[in-house]
């Protein structure tokens, strides 16, 4: 993914540094202190929204700054929409298309987009095919052009297909060694069960299956204009922006039958204690959680609070606990993925066998507290200013921003919760806090996930029920 690492890297800069501000604003203050100021207004970008007559929605936001322009394309049906024989197989398709067009090869792609300062990634998240690209602006006409190209008329090479299967292959290889993708891989089947959710993940037989044909037909039933949406972010007037993508988008056409929407996930499952083996293992990967809201549900945005409260920071309960006090685990956090059908909320804690019970133990506890315990004032406007200030600091990067319209739009949010978001961050209280501990944190309701040598430590789970072994 070359588009988002530089801002991904501002993104992990930034959120340290509100941890940081968070952190300051838990010690004592000097007295007489003046109050703090009120809080600015949140700036709103300002979208300009059409409709081409092909169905595809374009966004645009016009932005004065760095000469740049920041592009995104979203195509509904991602690797959820894929057939469960084959999972994952959209996320090959999205890596070959820019291995080569009907009139332009790899090498020619690449070559174009260094010569207008550009950069360009595709990938296949659960709900939609993603394509970002970026370049300076005085080429967002080639910029727009070469994005149209490798998104409507991709060749599907014989050679690049190859390459791409060969190395698929070995990067399963490699997943299938990480402990942590053996715990996620576990956690999602016991999260979602048969929903496709659980299959986000190449497998083998995916693999086996990829061809030119296969993509060329997959790209075809998945590539449609009406179920698209097109963000264009930048040093570019509105008017120009329209035009262009009109240009270049205008002659796409709606083919074939369209994929049918993805029914929703389980919000609710029987808690399951699974084992990955993993044999000579000197830590266990936890992963404590359970299926919870789609992104656009009301709790969304108080569940996402009371996460931060729970185990989103370097002040939350979880690292204060686990972290700093009992020192088992050095970067424990728990997150909340909302997708458009469900999601899960989960926690992540790897430790050395000997403290997995205690740990465990831990878990149950501080998941009960957030119900049992409400949230002093210092934590929940610790929680509120982390929460909000971080996606405030983040999206005022054009990538990043442009990412999260195309996100918001793809999981069914409308492009209001955008300008919404902090303001509805900031009103959440400590009964709403609560209120999600009990809806959706009771430890009874907590699917437990183990990757480790059982050996080492079977004897300390017997608190805790009966663990199955978990082969995919």
């Amino acid at each position: 993914m070359t588009i988002m690492k530089k801002p991904a890297l501002l993104v992990v800069a930034l959120g340290l540094c509100m941890t940081s501000l968070v952190q300051a604003s838990t010690a004592p203050l000097p007295k007489d202190l003046p109050a703090y100021g009120p809080d600015k207004a949140v700036p709103v970008p300002d979208i300009a929204q059409r409709t081409l007559a092909n169905g595809l929605t374009v966004w645009v936001v016009s932005r004065n700054g760095l000469p740049k322009v920041d592009m995104t394309l979203a195509v509904l049906g991602g690797t959820a929409a894929d057939d469960p024989s084959t999972p994952a197989l959209s996320s090959v398709m999205t890596g070959l298309l820019n291995a080569g067009t009907t009139s332009l090869d790899a090498k020619q792609i690449a070559e174009s987009l260094q010569a207008m300062g550009g950069d360009y990634d595709a990938t296949a998240r659960p709900d939609a095919i993603v394509v970002s690209a970026t370049a300076l602006s005085a080429y967002t006409a080639e910029l727009l052009h070469l994005v149209a190209d490798t998104a409507l008329h991709p060749s599907f090479p014989a050679a690049e297909v190859a390459l791409q299967k060969a190395n698929s292959l070995q990067v399963l290889k490699v997943r299938e060694g990480d402990p942590a993708w053996q715990a996620q891989r576990a956690f999602d089947a016991a999260t979602f069960g048969t929903h496709a959710y659980a299959r986000s993940s190449l497998t083998e037989a995916s693999i086996a299956a990829v061809t030119p044909e296969t993509m060329r037909q997959l790209h075809a039933a998945r590539f449609r204009p009406d179920r698209s949406l097109l963000v264009i972010i930048g040093r570019i007037s509105t008017k120009d922006a329209f035009r262009i993508a009109e240009q270049q988008f205008g002659s796409w056409k709606a083919e074939g039958k369209a994929v049918a929407d993805m029914p929703q996930a389980p919000r609710d499952a029987s808690p399951q204690r699974l084992l990955v083996t993993r044999e000579g293992s000197v830590q266990t990967n936890i992963r404590y959680g359970r299926p919870a809201l789609a992104a656009s549900d009301p709790d969304f945005v108080p569940l996402n609070v009371a996460n931060t409260i729970l185990g989103g920071g370097f002040t939350s309960r979880l690292t204060q606990d686990i972290r700093e006090d009992k020192g088992y685990s050095y970067s424990p956090r728990s997150m909340i993925n909302a997708n458009r059908a469900g999601g899960s909320s989960l926690a992540r804690v790897d430790v050395r066998n000997e403290v997995t019970g205690a740990t465990l133990t831990e878990l149950n506890k501080l998941y009960e507290s957030m119900a049992s315990q409400r949230p002093s004032d210092e934590e929940l406007i610790g929680a509120k200013r982390l929460a909000a200030g971080t996606y405030l600091l983040r999206n005022q990067i054009q990538a990043s921003l442009a990412l999260t319209l195309a996100n918001y739009w793809a999981q069914g949010l409308p492009p209001a919760f955008f300008s919404n978001y902090v303001t509805e961050t900031n009103q959440v209280n400590g009964d709403q806090v609560q209120a999600m501990g009990r809806k959706y944190f009771a430890p009874k309701d907590q699917s437990i996930i183990l990757v480790g040598d059982p050996k080492a430590i079977e004897a300390q789970l017997k608190p805790f029920g009966e663990f199955k072994s978990f082969k995919p």
